[in-house]
């Protein structure tokens, strides 16, 4: 289990630190599905090695970060209907 979680916590650091390099080089936009599904994907990830490891405010954060995407995804699908 320790080995699953662990690679989980690494790709969700891959796809978040990802998501923030492709944006900051303009390869997609803050506004798009990829960013935020790669937000989205890798805070979930985060949060399920954080909660193993115990690691509650990295927890929090990570949930905060989650939360932020999915409303961002909301809103852009409220936008674009």
């Amino acid at each position: 289990m320790d080995i699953l979680l662990t690679t989980l916590g690494w790709i969700g650091s891959l796809l978040v630190i990802g998501a923030y390099g492709l944006n900051s080089y303009q390869k997609i936009t803050s506004s798009s599905l990829a960013f935020q599904l790669m937000n989205l994907i890798g805070g979930i990830l985060l949060i399920a090695n954080s909660i193993y490891k115990e690691a509650y405010p990295f927890t929090f954060i990570n949930t905060v970060w989650v939360i932020i995407a999915i409303a961002s995804l909301l809103r852009n699908k409220k936008t674009n209907s």
